[in-house]
């Protein structure tokens, strides 16, 4: 039986755990704006309302959509290779892509002055930059 506590399994297991979390995160984030687009699209468009972004609602809730849907299925989709084949690549990209797309959310509440917005961003972020660390090859 291989030793769960040594330095490669604990490694492993935080790869799972990291790939399953933000699968979660962003699948149901980007499933719900396809789901309920005109209930988020309204909100957005107040929120962004007497911003600089205010009229570009539209294109940016589709790039975002594009994006949360692509960082929740390539983590979904890695987490099962991981366990399968024990390799972290694809898992990889669902993290870079879900710093991207978090880095582009954390930009919108800046511009639009909802400091507590991007503040609540940031732990989501370390969160994204820990996955790519660990799931980076070794």
């Amino acid at each position: 039986m291989p030793n769960l506590r040594s330095p490669e399994w604990a490694l492993y297991i935080l790869q799972i755990l990291v790939s399953a979390i933000l699968a979660v995160l962003f699948l149901q984030s980007g499933l719900d704006k396809v789901i309920d687009r005109k209930g988020n699209r309204a909100y957005l468009d107040e929120h962004f309302a007497k911003s600089p972004l205010g009229g570009t609602v539209g294109p940016m809730l589709l790039v975002v959509t594009i994006l949360e849907v692509s960082a929740g299925a390539l983590s979904a989709v890695g987490c099962i290779l991981l366990l399968i084949t024990r390799n972290a690549t694809v898992a990889f990209f669902g993290a870079l892509i879900a710093a991207i797309n978090l880095i582009a959310l954390f930009f919108g509440q800046r511009v639009s002055k909802d400091y507590a917005g991007a503040a609540a961003l940031v732990p989501y972020f370390l969160l994204a930059l820990t996955a790519i660390f660990v799931l980076a090859e070794h």
